[in-house]
């Protein structure tokens, strides 16, 4: 099942494959072969691939380019594994950001088999492309960048560590952004997309970036709001603990949320609210208000029921009876 973009020009593309699903297995990979083909191009040529994978392809793909970067997002259920063949001039920069199962790079002149884990990343200099396999259901995001602005930061260094990095969660959030909107970008938007992805990079790679640099304050936002997403529950959640894991200020926080139009406590405090909302409208929701106000963090029951009257319009209790046919309300 392919979802693409607008035909790709000469500086952006990208595209959305899924062939996950019994039925889009058997010609999975020629509709992965031709999607990147219309939408990442020859700039970014793919490498010989097994036959084993060929016809076995079950991967989520989302990949983009933006001038001379790509970005691959991959969800794979089965093994990906290139063929023993040899494998041509690169002269690329690549960072490898795994999330689950792990992705082994073959030897190199320069280095040797490298295995990236679950939780880790890897940034090197590739002068010539190497053999690669992952196992089953890992899930990895693999950028590729151009060797001359990263060069002379890399060397010939690997740059490894854990993939929650703050350099490495703000390139991830600005990977995933640029993923979702670069067709629709104009072209500013490409260059400010591509210079971001450049100079997070660079953050990577000397282990820290410029807080002060305007470009990077959605990225900052975005990775705060990922932080704050997987800590929603967490009574120690603030700015000041976002500041503190992505290694900022908290001013430079509030500075880069500012940038795109709300504050950072507000965006906790409506996601805490839709949290509440989804399960108010959960048949299986058997929890009481004051159940609710505890879990999400609110002071308590009477705190929640404000806050949520003032965000939808409805105390909970009227939200979930305007929700639920079966006149069934939560308990206070």
């Amino acid at each position: 099942m392919t979802s693409a973009g607008q035909q790709a020009d000469e500086s952006r593309g990208a595209f959305s494959l899924d062939t996950t699903a019994r039925r889009a297995v058997r010609h999975g990979f020629d509709a992965f072969l031709e999607a990147w083909e219309t939408q990442i191009g020859d700039d970014f040529p793919l490498p010989a691939f097994s036959p084993a994978m060929a016809g076995d392809y079950r991967v989520r793909t989302r990949a983009a380019r933006v001038r001379d970067v790509a970005i691959v997002h991959a969800h794979s259920e089965s093994a990906m594994r290139t063929a023993d063949t040899p494998h041509g001039v690169e002269d690329r920069v690549r960072m490898y950001v795994v999330r689950r199962g792990s992705w082994t790079l073959g030897g190199s002149r320069d280095h040797g088999e490298q295995t990236v884990s679950a939780g880790q990343f890897l940034l090197r200099y590739v002068g010539r492309s190497t053999p690669f396999e992952t196992v089953p259901h890992t899930a990895a995001m693999v950028t590729v960048l151009p060797a001359p602005p990263l060069v002379p930061l890399l060397g010939n260094r690997m740059v490894t560590g854990s993939a929650d990095a703050a350099e490495v969660r703000l390139l991830v959030a600005h990977a995933k952004m640029v993923n979702t909107t670069v067709n629709d970008l104009g072209p500013a938007g490409v260059q400010a997309a591509h210079s971001t992805l450049i100079e997070l990079t660079k953050a990577v790679a000397g282990g820290r970036f410029d807080d002060a640099e305007p470009l990077l304050a959605p990225a900052l936002a975005q990775a705060a709001k990922d932080l704050a997403q997987s800590r929603l529950a967490d009574p120690e959640l603030s700015p000041a603990m976002l500041a503190r894991e992505l290694h900022v200020s908290v001013r430079t926080l509030h500075r880069a949320f500012a940038a795109v139009g709300e504050s950072v406590a507000a965006y906790i405090r409506h996601r805490r609210l839709e949290e509440v909302r989804l399960a108010l409208t959960s048949p299986s929701n058997g929890v009481s208000i004051t159940e609710l106000a505890a879990h999400w963090q609110f002071a308590d029951s009477s705190h929640l029921t404000r806050a949520f009257k003032a965000h939808y319009g409805q105390t909970p209790t009227e939200y979930a009876r305007s929700t639920d046919p079966a006149g069934r309300h939560p308990r206070s």
